[in-house]
């Protein structure tokens, strides 16, 4: 008898073990970095300024926007499902939707509430830094809400899916910075462009492989819009912009110089781009140019995260120019 009970136990612990798995896949657990990279930000350029941090307004801002996260991937995997749109890719580790749902791992209606919860608990932290913060984050908070549950549908066939995640990304780091201090600077706004636009590539680049897929369905991204050849050379864009905010941010003082730490990363887009250039239409060949995308896409945002913290110990915060 105890024999049976022991394997009875064990049996619903690999079970559990697993159902945990499908629900950390379907939620893209490794892509919520973008998010603790955009608050971080926020929160190590707040330090650099003013040297102190609110640890409860930290732990609600990770939590809400992890949960605003969560709902989005998980909608975002609903209604592709719904729509026909994940049966007709072809799945990557980067692209093509998490698998879940054409594989029957769970239902649909339960990954559509599990969306819908996650973006109420987001919307009750946010809805308490509104009452302790006021009218901006309710801004922030209120395009949060609208444009996660309609992201999937209305936004991304209005071909603005990119803008989304780009806004989303600023929105981010500028939020948690005012959460913190009470105000928004240049500095603040200017960092956000950054990472908004690191994770807005980080889209970019993975729909090139979806691109057949989302255009029988109705869907407009950016790569859709343009054409992919033409994509190829938008793809330098982001990275750009990215590089030269930093840049105009060092030479009048916004950012201290260790923030050119993250050129160390201009390896990974160049290989990024090339591989791109040459393997476009390619879907496997594709895969590790968009894995190194989002290398360059995190490793970019880290650096720039440490360069405001090692800012306090380095009397480097001199103009460039």
């Amino acid at each position: 008898m105890y024999k049976i009970q022991t394997y009875e136990y064990y049996i619903k612990k690999i079970q559990l073990s697993k159902m945990i798995s499908v629900w950390l896949r379907v939620i893209r657990v490794r892509f919520l970095l973008a998010s603790i990279i955009a608050v971080s930000v926020g929160l190590a350029l707040h330090w650099s300024q003013n040297g102190s941090i609110d640890y409860l307004d930290l732990i609600l801002t990770f939590a809400g926007v992890m949960a605003l996260h969560a709902s989005v991937d998980l909608l975002n995997d609903y209604w592709d499902f719904k729509r026909g749109i994940d049966t007709k890719t072809t799945r990557t580790k980067m692209s093509g939707g998490t698998g879940v749902l054409p594989e029957g791992l769970l239902k649909p209606s339960s990954v559509y509430r599990a969306g819908v919860a996650f973006l109420i608990i987001g919307s009750l932290i946010g809805s308490y830094f509104v009452m302790t913060h006021g009218i901006l984050i309710a801004i922030i908070l209120g395009f949060a809400i609208l444009s996660i549950y309609f992201y999937s549908t209305k936004i991304v066939d209005s071909g603005l899916g990119e803008f989304f995640v780009a806004v989303k990304g600023s929105m981010i780091v500028i939020g948690t910075f005012f959460i913190q201090s009470g105000e928004v600077n240049i500095e603040s706004i200017l960092a956000g462009i950054v990472i908004g636009t690191l994770s807005s590539l980080v889209l970019f680049i993975a729909s090139f492989p979806d691109h057949d897929a989302d255009k029988s369905k109705g869907r407009k991204t950016l790569v859709i819009v343009v054409g992919k050849k033409k994509a190829i050379k938008l793809f330098w864009i982001f990275p750009l912009i990215s590089y030269v905010v930093i840049a105009i941010g060092v030479s009048v003082s916004l950012f201290p110089v260790l923030s050119l730490i993250t050129l160390l990363s201009f390896p990974l887009i160049i290989k990024s781009g090339l591989g791109l250039q040459k393997n476009f239409d390619a879907i496997d060949e594709l895969v590790p140019y968009m894995s190194s995308t989002l290398k360059f896409s995190r490793v970019t945002g880290v650096l720039f995260a440490l360069s405001f913290l090692f800012s306090l110990y380095a009397d480097i915060n001199l103009p460039l120019f």
